[in-house]
């Protein structure tokens, strides 16, 4: 194995952050980044040695193999990671129109799902039940869900959310705001005691699965549109109105201090979420500025 290879294998294996799926993910690209650097006739000795002609002469390359914008940003995402990891998190922009490429169309659709109690009942399970009442009422991800422990993560005024259960391993908290909340609480604790939602007997990956198939016999696509339902009424919470993507006015069409509060709730509503990037909100809420040639902007 070169050295280079070596040096990302052990970086990857010391460094724990997200989902296994995510770690596998980064770990093999990593390796093919290693393989494409030395392919070019960059024998880096060490993942230390990573700089920024070496970033650029991957994207040339991959532009010239017609890549995608939305791979190369992928692979530009695990040269972030690589970068931080050895000490050089500021080498990479964080915007990618550096590289010339387009950034993510944001907002694809109002993919809000409301959790009622007719779609409750379709749910055979009062495990997997309490996981999407746990997307809905706190905005948190499948993993984070599953792997909850409330004799953990309840703190009485708010939830406390481990690294371990995070995408990225960001540890957060959100608060909690409504007395529905309190009552799913104390009700996934009565259920789990000690433990988690996931079933004793069954590890991380097969209560995915379970859940997958759960949601699948109850007709139900996917859990996280419950969790744009809770940026949706978090937001209408905050600032005391719809957000775009409900209907709501963009900040071309608000006074000062209503764009001033629209900002501070998208911010507060993406630490809730564990992103921490205002633009992140476009994809639950909505476009916060009207496009160019739409209808909307020129109202």
């Amino acid at each position: 194995m070169k050295p280079l290879h070596y040096d990302l294998m052990q970086l990857t294996r010391h460094n724990g952050e997200g989902s296994y799926a995510n770690r596998a993910n980064r770990a093999r690209g990593l390796q093919q980044l290693a393989d494409e650097l030395h392919e070019q006739g960059y024998g880096l000795k060490s993942a230390r040695n990573l700089a920024p002609k070496h970033v650029e002469a991957l994207v040339r390359r991959w532009k010239g193999a017609g890549l995608t914008d939305a791979t190369i940003r992928n692979r530009l995402g695990w040269l972030r990671w690589w970068s931080d990891k050895v000490g050089k998190p500021g080498m990479l922009p964080a915007d990618n129109a550096r590289y010339g490429l387009a950034e993510r169309t944001r907002f694809g659709g109002n993919r809000a799902q409301k959790l009622d109690p007719e779609t409750l009942s379709r749910i055979g399970d009062a495990r997997v039940a309490l996981v999407l009442q746990l997307e809905a009422a706190f905005g948190l991800r499948r993993e984070e869900a599953l792997k909850f422990r409330p004799i953990q993560a309840d703190r009485g005024d708010r939830v406390a959310l481990r690294a371990s259960w995070c995408k990225g391993g960001r540890y957060r908290e959100v608060m909690i705001t409504h007395s529905r909340q309190r009552e799913l609480l104390d009700r996934v604790r009565a259920t789990v005691g000690a433990g988690t939602i996931i079933d004793d007997g069954r590890n991380y990956i097969q209560a995915v699965k379970h859940y997958e198939n759960t949601l699948m016999r109850a007709g139900i696509r996917n859990g996280h549109g419950f969790r744009h339902a809770y940026a949706q009424w978090r937001y209408k919470v905050l600032t005391g109105r719809d957000c775009p993507a409900r209907g709501g006015p963009t900040v071309d069409r608000m006074t000062a201090e209503e764009a001033r509060r629209d900002r501070s709730a998208r911010l507060e509503i993406s630490h809730e979420l564990g992103h921490g990037r205002l633009d992140v909100t476009d994809t639950y809420l909505g476009r916060r500025h009207a496009q160019p040639g739409t209808r909307e902007s020129a109202a």
